[in-house]
């Protein structure tokens, strides 16, 4: 995350909320934050109910993504609402809340990648699919996940403590990015990495999804539904297309608020809407209910927990 909130930037701070229109961004992301929670923690539960998820890397790979993205936003819900309740807070509370936010932000788009290389696998090469895709080679790809995060936030949190005196971590500030983590190396650090994480990820992707449709789709020909495999590319692209803008975020906000400088407060606020939490509610959509094993058997557990109640 960028911006830990997009109501209150200090560099805004002439062009603040007024109070109706505050209030209601904070009802905004609250009820969108827990409606996404909610679903995610009921796609959680249909997963522990299940021994055979335990065993598919797909269901795994899954599963990390939907307890990243609860991590991400009840991270991102807490930092927005402290902008406008406390404006700033202290060092040490923000640099806890803001690695979680970063950390699982930075998760999201090679988690997806991996979920599509997985998916490659799985189609162009079915044979070997269960070679290379193993329970156990799984896990040390969620390993992998969280050190290529860690490159984007552990040398910025080094360098931190390595200039800044103890008593920063005393002081109270606005708990964005830029504001903590405050020498000019980590930015430019950032660009690179983002931009090297950008270019890798997306060459992943086009690779591995063009090889995908062309094999689905000439799979589904000969079922006669050639437009299941383009709908259900097409799905996938967009959710990849919006957690990948968070290499991104940065820029397009900059882009946008210097085009509409005086709607800056609420292009920031929507940038932050579409980037930051949409993507975690297309994700249970796309990867779990259309799913059709994971659907029936959330579909059975709800029916459980309904016929259970008195």
């Amino acid at each position: 995350m960028n911006f830990s909130s997009p109501g209150q930037n200090g560099s805004l701070e002439s062009n603040r909320d007024s109070y109706t229109s505050a209030v209601t961004k904070n009802v905004i992301v609250v009820t969108l934050g827990l409606t996404i929670n909610y679903i995610n923690g009921m796609l959680i539960h249909t997963f522990r109910k299940n021994q055979m998820f335990y065993t598919t890397p797909r269901y795994i790979l899954f599963i990390h993504l939907v307890v990243n993205d609860m991590i991400q936003l009840t991270s991102a819900i807490i930092l927005y609402i402290s902008s406008y309740v406390f404006y700033k807070i202290n060092a040490s509370i923000c640099c806890i809340f803001l690695c979680f936010a970063l950390y699982t932000t930075l998760n999201s788009p090679i988690n997806l990648a991996v979920m599509a290389v997985e998916c490659y696998i799985a189609i162009c090469y079915p044979l070997r699919h269960a070679e290379f895709c193993t329970v156990k080679t799984t896990y040390i790809l969620i390993a992998c996940i969280w050190v290529m995060s860690s490159i984007g936030i552990l040398p910025d949190l080094f360098l931190l403590i390595a200039t800044e005196p103890v008593e920063y971590f005393l002081t109270k500030l606005f708990c964005e990015r830029e504001n903590f983590f405050r020498h000019p190396a980590s930015s430019k650090k950032r660009e690179v990495l983002y931009t090297l994480y950008l270019v890798v990820i997306w060459i992943a992707l086009l690779y591995t999804y063009l090889q995908i449709f062309i094999a689905a789709k000439a799979a589904n020909a000969l079922n006669g539904d050639p437009k299941k495999a383009k709908n259900t590319i097409l799905l996938h692209a967009f959710q990849l297309l919006l957690c990948i803008l968070t290499y991104v975020f940065h820029f397009v906000v900059s882009l946008l608020v210097s085009l509409f400088p005086r709607n800056s407060i609420h292009v920031i606020f929507a940038s932050y809407i579409f980037i930051q939490i949409l993507p975690r509610l297309v994700s249970p959509i796309v990867y779990g209910l259309r799913d059709q094993m994971f659907r029936q058997s959330l579909k059975k557990h709800l029916l459980c927990a309904i016929r259970s109640k008195p």
